[in-house]
């Protein structure tokens, strides 16, 4: 049987184009760029591999070039709990690169998707030399917060609706996730897989989000109308 290699043996240096969609190269001075630049990598994880799994140690700082990644962990009785997708623009791992931890949580493709790589070593000597890296990280830090304080609301709610509501607010965050803009490509299976809910389910919840004018359904993604709206809507009348 043939040996895949693996996302990591996949690395490769990023192209013009991918090093100028990673938000937080451009805070940087151009002496920093030029030191840190040519230890960025990216690869090309498919469904079915591991970019982070859990127990293994930080190596790399992650984001996401292209395509969608799921943040999920398994539990003691083996199911599977999703945290949250990480979209395109989406840098993640913070926290376990600046504490050199391992990690607690496994991310996978959705989709095929190209992902990016800063060794932790160098995300650790930005830290330490540029100023306009380590604002981007304390927004990073302060975004983070927000969105697992809404994770935890989001574990008591029954309503549909209102679950389908705050995740796509969250993958439309424009600080975590800078790529997305207004459009997110994205199927329902995938937001299926993101939300907790069934397919047919989340179908029903996204014609209720474009009753709304919160959302329009398009080929191959959701364009967002009121990004506000999604954040703080109820929908204790809708049954």
């Amino acid at each position: 049987m043939a040996h895949t290699p693996s996302v990591h043996q996949r690395r490769r240096m990023p192209t013009a184009a991918e090093l100028n969609s990673i938000p937080w190269l451009s805070l940087l001075t151009h002496e920093e760029r030029q030191q840190i630049e040519s230890e960025l990598v990216v690869s090309d994880p498919q469904p079915g591999d591991y970019v982070c799994r859990v127990g293994r140690p930080a190596t790399y700082w992650f984001g996401v070039v292209s395509g969608l990644l799921k943040m999920s962990s398994d539990n003691e009785s083996g199911q599977t709990m999703t945290f949250t997708g990480v979209p395109p623009g989406g840098w993640f791992g913070e926290g376990t690169a600046l504490k050199r931890e391992v990690y607690r949580y496994n991310i996978q493709p959705l989709r095929a998707s190209v992902v990016a790589g800063l060794p932790v070593d160098t995300f650790h000597w930005l830290i330490d030399h540029s100023l306009g890296f380590n604002r981007f990280i304390m927004n990073q830090l302060n975004e983070r917060l927000g969105q697992f304080i809404a994770a935890r609301e989001l574990d008591r709610m029954n309503n549909p609706e209102l679950r389908l509501a705050r995740n796509l607010a969250t993958l439309f965050n424009p600080v975590l996730f800078s790529g997305v803009g207004e459009v997110l490509r994205i199927t329902q299976q995938e937001l299926a897989y993101l939300v907790g809910l069934s397919r047919q389910r989340v179908n029903e919840a996204l014609k209720v989000l474009e009753a709304r004018q919160l959302i329009r359904v398009e080929y191959g993604g959701l364009r967002i109308l009121d990004l506000q709206g999604l954040r703080t809507a109820q929908f204790m009348d809708i049954k």
